[in-house]
């Protein structure tokens, strides 16, 4: 099993834990990473982008002169691509980008990112992420002392506090156990997790 040092509020470390390997152990698949990331940021399009085709922009009915004589090349209609107010060759339309993955390959790929920020070292276990009130400087202190930066947070329970005091620091973003996903665990710097979360995701995905 993998130890990481487990810091306090302060970010200093007051000692070790160890991992479990079926989650935070597991031959990390790349590609299998890269669909979970692209799948996600595919299903967060809308879709909805649309614009009109020569056949669809009204008006250019009639030829807009005769086919020879005038020293002009010849013309079909105003509304061809060429012309201002014309339509779009190509255009957009309304789809659906969805890519569904199997819970499997989400899980894999989840337990995946998570072994990479143990084999980068970007994964910090805090004994107990807890504010007694709301203040952004708690919580700078805390990233401060891990020296972090960027870092996604992942608390046990909805904590308003934590989440308040964590939601103005540019590059921080707060999360639960059970709304974690592979693309966040990749995009941040770190990952910065509470003794009872940890329990909480080895006791789902183990």
């Amino acid at each position: 099993m993998s130890k990481v040092s487990v810091y306090n509020m302060k970010g200093v470390a007051i000692g070790d834990i160890e991992l479990n390997d079926a989650v935070f152990g597991v031959e990390v698949n790349e590609h299998l990473v890269h669909q979970a990331v692209v799948a996600q940021l595919a299903n967060k399009r809308q879709g909805t982008q649309s614009a009109k085709t020569r056949s669809e922009v009204s008006g250019g009915g009639r030829k807009p002169w005769r086919q020879k004589g005038t020293g002009h090349a010849r013309q079909g209609s105003i509304r061809a691509a060429q012309w201002k107010g014309g339509g779009i060759i190509f255009a957009p339309k309304p789809r659906d980008y969805e890519i569904r993955l199997n819970k499997k390959e989400k899980r894999a790929a989840l337990k995946g990112a998570l072994t990479s920020r143990v084999q980068e070292e970007k994964l910090f276990v805090i004994d107990e992420i807890k504010c007694e009130e709301i203040k952004t400087k708690t919580m700078a202190e805390l990233l401060k002392g891990l020296n972090l930066n960027k870092a996604l947070i992942v608390l046990n329970e909805n904590d308003q506090n934590v989440i308040c005091s964590a939601r103005n620091i540019e590059g921080v973003k707060t999360a639960l156990t059970n709304t974690i996903n592979t693309f966040d665990i990749l995009k941040y710097d770190a990952l910065v997790i509470d003794k009872a979360a940890l329990a909480t995701i080895e006791e789902v995905y183990a």
